[in-house]
């Protein structure tokens, strides 16, 4: 297997490729190509093209969660191309789309600029999907075989106190603000001969509740992990507990991407082996 970050926040080495708050990777097996998430605009399409890959191969699109920084390419990828590929969502995915980021003003962020209420969630519903011929898998199970060797998970349990959700995520229901439990997250296992690789988008549930949840579902040796975190808010004490089970997991590679923050990725260098920054252009191969 291969899997190649189209777009990640950082720029890639040579400073020839797109770079965007927001992630997407795109997977090459054997059985098929995988997009998993879309970045936040659309832009890793001109990344693909110079990196050699033909996006036009696409036979699955897997998207982790309903936020614009994750699934903002949508639209852009399918009024380009004339594909078809299939669309892999949790259930909750449209119900739970009303997505909104508070900033009460004291930190400005990706998401907000502004104090109040800033709309984060995606820009298609289920309807323009279906306008383009495409059909949607939505994962209802706590598992979902995608080939012989790509696996989607969702329904993450609580296992660790310390990944608090973020109380600013909201959930717009009717007129009322509620806290985004994120039940539309899902995540990507790609089964090795060592074990599971764990691809995540954004981890809000908390990328280790993720992890263990799949340790518990497969039985295997979680063997890598790659993608957003989702510690950048996270102070030193969350993240230390959180280096700390990650070198109990004794996994050989750990990707650090997008929503891990600056201060959580030195921390990770630091006090764990086999971590790097997964980055724009950045290419994995897998056994």
């Amino acid at each position: 297997m291969k899997i190649t970050t189209l777009i990640e926040n950082t720029q890639d080495e040579n400073q020839k490729l797109n770079y965007e708050h927001g992630i997407s990777m795109f997977i090459e097996t054997e059985k098929c190509n995988i997009l998993f998430d879309t970045g936040k605009t659309g832009n890793f399409i001109e990344n693909a093209e110079k990196l050699n890959i033909d996006l036009k191969s696409i036979d699955v699109i897997i998207l982790s969660h309903a936020h614009y920084d994750h699934c903002g390419g949508v639209r852009r990828l399918l009024e380009t191309y004339n594909i078809t590929p299939q669309i892999i969502v949790s259930e909750h995915f449209f119900q739970n789309s009303n997505k909104f980021h508070y900033s009460d003003g004291s930190l400005k962020s990706d998401f907000s600029k502004e104090t109040g209420y800033t709309y984060v969630g995606i820009d298609f519903n289920k309807e323009y999907l279906q306008s383009k011929g495409i059909s949607i898998n939505f994962v209802q199970a706590d598992t979902l075989e995608v080939s012989d060797d790509v696996f989607v998970f969702s329904n993450f349990n609580k296992y660790y106190d310390f990944e608090k959700l973020n109380k600013n995520m909201k959930l717009k229901i009717d007129n009322d603000y509620k806290i985004d439990t994120f039940n539309d997250e899902i995540a990507v296992g790609l089964k090795t001969k060592d074990g599971i690789v764990v691809l995540l988008g954004c981890a809000h549930p908390g990328f280790l509740n993720i992890v263990k949840t799949i340790q518990e579902i497969t039985k295997e040796k979680i063997v890598g992990i790659v993608g957003g975190t989702h510690l950048i808010e996270a102070d030193e004490e969350r993240v230390d507990k959180s280096i700390e089970c990650i070198n109990n997991l004794n996994v050989n590679l750990l990707g650090l991407s997008h929503c891990t923050g600056d201060k959580a990725v030195k921390m990770f260098h630091e006090n764990c082996k086999n971590s790097f920054m997964n980055i724009t252009g950045t290419i994995l191969r897998l056994e």
